[in-house]
């Protein structure tokens, strides 16, 4: 009778650190599938172009509510910005073996090296994170297996640590040679992914969270389109949201829900204005508002805002 082939769920954002980790457990003889995530703040659209590529498989799972929830009130604080990276890893291990174990899957793996991120990525944050879970010793990270403590995976036989690697830190050389060795040639160049990391995002979503009680998917999508503005107007804030181009624009109204209102230019030749939390605020105040921010950021040839010709919208 043949022996049931060791399985492997890992973690995979679709960088090379990820890809490799998938190839050094296949090197094994391992059964692999990759596993993405997906938020308000960050998509899995790199990891499907990299999984397609290098012949990978891969699911999915969306994991916004749970992650807006550590956005607001992270256990272990934030990030340089508003990403609650070490929350956040915490989550995405808690999902991932939940998962493991309703697949039947043997090992829980990522792809993260010991030293690459001073704040996610170091002993204390792996120990952080695996006491805080109850996954100590449960999550292994092939790429530096040999110079981390061993894992059940190991102990049990489901996997050589011998066969694994020793990177650390913030170089790329050891894993570019590991591409060479592995036949990899598709792997995107290293860039953050998730929003939280960008301080101007990181400042438009304070401002959503100081001035709106619950706010929906489409709130977190209008913020990566036009300038911003929240303004006192009837003794109301009010979110003002003005496009910088034609693609703002049609981002804009495309993501406007039945409570705002949009106003443009009668031409349509400038910015578009989505107005959001109005309920009892005086439209014509907010719309003049609007069209002050039009004139402002339109090329005419008035002197006064007031004489600007706009169309209102629902």
């Amino acid at each position: 009778m043949n022996e049931k082939k060791v399985t492997a769920l890992v973690l995979f954002s679709g960088g090379l650190d990820s890809i490799l980790a998938v190839k050094i457990l296949e090197k094994q003889g391992i059964d692999v599938t990759a596993l993405s995530f997906e938020s308000y703040f960050f998509d899995t659209k790199q990891a499907e172009s990299s999984a397609e590529k290098n012949n990978i498989k891969l699911i999915t799972r969306d994991i916004s509510e749970n992650h807006w929830d550590i956005t607001k009130n992270p256990r272990f604080g934030h990030g340089k910005n508003l990403n609650p990276c070490v929350d956040c890893h915490a989550l995405m291990f808690r999902e991932a073996f939940s998962m493991k174990d309703a697949m039947g899957i043997d090992i829980l793996a990522t792809g993260e090296v010991l030293g690459q991120r001073p704040f996610s990525q170091n002993n204390n944050a792996f120990n952080k994170i695996e006491n805080y879970i109850d996954l100590k010793g449960k999550i292994l990270r092939p790429l530096s297996g040999k110079i981390l403590p061993e894992t059940v995976y190991e102990k049990e036989g489901f996997v050589d640590r011998e066969k694994l690697e020793d990177v650390q830190g913030r170089s790329r050389k050891q894993q570019l040679q590991l591409a060479k060795d592995f036949g990899v040639e598709y792997f995107p160049t290293p860039a953050g992914g998730c929003k939280l990391t960008e301080r101007e995002f990181s400042n438009k979503l304070q401002k959503i969270m100081d001035f709106c009680e619950e706010p929906t998917k489409s709130d977190f999508e209008l913020l990566q389109f036009g300038r911003h503005f929240w303004n006192g107007v009837d003794g109301k804030i009010l979110h003002f949201i003005v496009g910088r181009n034609k693609e703002d624009n049609e981002r804009i109204i495309l993501l406007r829900d039945e409570k705002d209102l949009i106003v443009e230019k009668d031409d349509k030749k400038g910015p578009t204005v989505l107005i959001r939390g109005l309920n009892d605020v005086s439209r014509e105040l907010a719309i003049e508002k609007a069209q002050e921010y039009i004139w402002k950021y339109s090329k005419n040839n008035f002197d006064d805002w007031r004489n600007l010709e706009i169309v209102v919208k629902k």
